[in-house]
């Protein structure tokens, strides 16, 4: 007769099971996460299928069985100049520039602890989209002006805003410590976004016909005049973003706990943060200087990557890939879906102010519970 296993033995046995099995690279181990691993595998997928059929989507149709074909070097003439020289920047820079905000968002969020914590919402888009139209309307930017002034100017107008909003936002927290408390940089965000949203209104009230038109399509957030100069900038932000993520990413997990946790495990808190903010900034100012500001998508791609990955935080990679998700699906919508071509801007507003009001309603439930 057997003896039947002792329930301690047992019980740890289940543990075990439990445990995430480990992946070891010489000096680098990660705990394998199943789930997390097939849904960012989903992502990429989806992803490429999207990039693919905004290729192929046009004027001229393309099969995607012809896309593929030309993109591994066959196809035709006419097929090659059509995808590699007018689509492929347009579908490649929709993917950099979601890519690039949907880290952006992570980075913020992770950082200051609030779901409401994007590039949009705190300013840095319009303060960007502020300095862009201001030297199209008062210069009335034209030739290589137009092609290097705005995006330069843009980059130097988010930045400039993230410095303000970062200076005015500094103080003590309610247990006397110095520094940046992310509520306040929230609060303060929206603020200057607002006076900067006034100031774009009085330039384009004030500007020519010709040159309002101009602003007044760029501030949509269009792909429209996307090409490989455009691809760069946008590329750039997202590279050195990464760089920094990745470099710094112990010390952003540790930044997602309590101040006090996060002090004890040796991290400077308020030196990492800013370096933290100021790669997102970087990262979203770029991609907003490429093609214009595109709303709620640093808002919106964290969050959903969240809840598709039910991670605790927001996942850095997943958050980069639905954010290129939404700008090339949003791209593609704008194309197929409306009788007439829309800025992609348009669409990622129509579906991210619905976003907005239901993260607004889940954190006031939060906070009334």
């Amino acid at each position: 007769m057997s003896t039947p296993p002792h329930p301690g033995k047992a019980a740890e046995s289940a543990t075990l099971r439990r445990i995430r099995p480990a992946v070891r690279i010489g000096r680098f181990s990660a705990v394998l996460r199943i789930g997390m691993l097939l849904t960012a595998i989903a992502l990429i997928a989806l992803l490429l299928l999207l990039f693919a059929l905004d290729i192929a989507t046009g004027e001229y149709q393309i099969p995607l069985t012809r896309v593929f074909d030309v993109l591994t070097g066959g196809g035709s003439r006419a097929q090659r100049f059509i995808i590699l020289d007018n689509r492929l920047p347009r579908a490649l820079t929709a993917v950099v520039v979601g890519a690039a905000l949907g880290l952006a968002g992570a980075i913020a969020q992770s950082i200051l602890h609030n779901p409401l914590a994007s590039p949009d919402i705190l300013g840095i888009t319009s303060g960007a989209s502020a300095a862009a139209v201001a030297l199209i309307t008062l210069s009335g930017a034209t030739g290589v002006l137009a092609t290097v002034g705005v995006p330069l100017m843009a980059l130097a107008g988010g930045l400039l805003t993230a410095v303000l909003i970062y200076v005015l936002a500094w103080g003590r927290s309610t247990t006397g410590e110095r520094g940046v408390v992310g509520f306040r940089l929230v609060l303060i965000g929206i603020g200057v976004n607002a006076a900067l949203v006034s100031v774009i209104s009085w330039l384009l009230a004030r500007a020519t016909q010709l040159d309002a038109a101009h602003a007044q399509l760029w501030i949509t957030g269009s792909l429209n005049e996307s090409d490989w100069s455009t691809l760069i900038p946008a590329a750039i932000g997202l590279a050195l973003a990464l760089a920094v993520a990745a470099a710094s990413a112990r010390t952003l997990a540790a930044l997602r706990f309590g101040s006090d946790t996060t002090r004890v495990l040796g991290v400077r808190i308020q030196a990492q943060q800013a370096l933290l903010l100021g790669a997102a900034v970087g990262a979203a100012a770029l991609a907003t200087a490429a093609v214009g500001p595109i709303a709620f998508v640093g808002l919106a791609a964290p969050q959903i990557a969240r809840r598709l990955l039910r991670s605790p935080g927001e996942p850095l990679i997943a958050s980069a890939l639905v954010g290129a998700v939404l700008v090339v699906g949003s791209d593609l919508a704008s194309r197929t879906l409306f009788p007439v071509d829309l800025p992609v801007g348009v669409v990622t507003a129509a579906f991210g102010g619905p976003f907005l009001l239901y993260l607004l309603v889940r954190t006031n439930r939060k906070a009334t519970l």
